[in-house]
């Protein structure tokens, strides 16, 4: 066994398949916001649900956090416009709205 998130256990005579690590909890959960995700993320049933409301949340503030260093990373952009014919620069303060209405697009 690994330690982390993942487990490595051989599913056949030749074959290795890494589990996931998953931990049990019972939760009081609202209703209305359940079935709000679930129609929000496509999912079948309250695990799914949940769990792709976590993988979501994860993945946005990992988005962030990479949007973040390249806002901060120095980057010359001189002839931009010329090489790939728009204006050049970088906006990513509007990177996050845009990625939620393409999501939702």
């Amino acid at each position: 066994m690994f330690s982390g998130a993942q487990i490595l256990v051989l599913s056949s005579a030749s074959n290795w398949s890494t589990l996931r690590r998953m931990t049990r909890i019972s939760v009081d959960v609202n209703d209305e916001w359940l079935d709000a995700a679930r129609l929000e993320l496509g999912t079948d049933t309250k695990v799914a649900t949940i769990n792709a409301a976590l993988r979501e949340f994860a993945l946005r503030r990992r988005g962030k956090e990479i949007a973040k260093i390249f806002a901060s990373a120095p980057m010359d952009f001189s002839g931009a416009a010329e090489a790939w014919g728009y204006g050049g620069g970088r906006d990513l303060e509007g990177l996050a709205e845009r990625a939620r209405e393409n999501r939702s697009a």
